[in-house]
């Protein structure tokens, strides 16, 4: 059997422009939102649209290729692969977080284009 590998593929919209920063020796990260929607219907036949958002964090190049060219509603297709940490918040309480480190993205077609 094939090694399996931690990979996440993503199609939403930005939900802001990224936030990017420099830390040692220069190297950047940029930390952005992605929302995905799933549509189905309830047991009373009504319609759903189920929102949900991702954190997405970028490195080195891939965060200056974002910098670059992502921006708050674009449509994007991202792949990476998720990460689990935990931290203490100054109130001192410890949270947990899930993030996408990215690897690759492709712009998408506006559908306001399309239209």
């Amino acid at each position: 059997m094939k090694t399996l590998k931690n990979k996440v593929q993503l199609i939403g919209n930005l939900g802001f422009d990224p936030e990017v920063r420099e830390i040692a020796k220069g190297r950047k990260v940029a930390r952005m939102s992605i929302a995905t929607h799933d549509t189905y219907t309830n047991k009373e036949g009504t319609k759903v649209t189920d929102t949900q958002w991702h954190t997405i964090v970028a490195w080195g190049r891939t965060a200056d290729m974002v910098e670059r060219l992502l921006r708050k509603g674009m449509p994007v297709a991202l792949e990476g692969r998720l990460v689990h940490r935990t931290y203490e918040g100054r109130d001192g309480v410890k949270r947990y977080v899930t993030e996408v480190v990215l690897s690759d993205f492709q712009l998408l077609p506006s559908k306001k284009a399309a239209a």
